[in-house]
């Protein structure tokens, strides 16, 4: 019986220390919150990164091209069935922004195939050269930290972040309109 007693504990020792380990890890769940969708404002006023990447044509960008003008920039790749179902309305949206030039919409694919491969992408489903700036190397992903696809950012006309919207929307819809809105009337030069 004296061997039975001492037995026990050592077989439920284990069984113990894994629920106090189960406790410890709990606390890591705010990490899960900044990955959820939706709205978010924690990089609010930070600047747009500097970093390189291609505009349609292959050539070097970058996102002080649009100083002056607000920008809306969606991170997306090809292998991102979300990031292909938001494409076209935000197509739409590009489209019903070019006649007065207010807001600029571009998409930034994270593939890391040749920029050919996703021209043949998007060329497939008659998506628009808006969606045809590359970042093969991901610059942009690390400069920003994102972790989820897509993400799309809304920089204002100095080039300060408003918010970012980490998955899909649709960018023609009501929601998308009222985070839109957060820029406010265009300044007057």
């Amino acid at each position: 019986m004296r061997l039975i007693v001492p037995l026990l504990f050592l077989a439920t020792a284990p069984l113990i220390a894994g629920c106090d380990r189960q406790k410890a890890e709990e606390p890591q769940a705010p990490a899960a919150k900044q990955e959820a969708k939706g709205a978010d404002r924690s990089h609010k006023g930070e600047a747009a990164p500097t970093v390189k990447f291609k505009n349609p044509d292959g050539g070097e960008f970058d996102l002080s091209k649009f100083k002056g003008t607000p920008v809306l920039v969606n991170l997306w790749a090809s292998w991102c069935a979300p990031c292909i179902k938001e494409l076209p309305t935000l197509q739409q949206l590009e489209q019903a922004q070019l006649p007065d030039g207010k807001l600029g919409v571009i998409a930034v694919s994270q593939d890391m195939a040749p920029q050919g491969s996703v021209e043949e992408f998007l060329a497939e489903r008659d998506l628009g050269r808006f969606a045809a700036f590359h970042d093969e190397e991901m610059k942009l992903t690390d400069a920003l930290k994102i972790q989820v696809m897509p993400t799309t950012i809304l920089y204002d006309s100095e080039g300060r972040e408003v918010w970012r919207y980490v998955g899909d929307l649709d960018w023609t819809g009501e929601e998308a309109a009222k985070l839109l809105a957060e820029l406010g009337p265009p300044k007057k030069s």
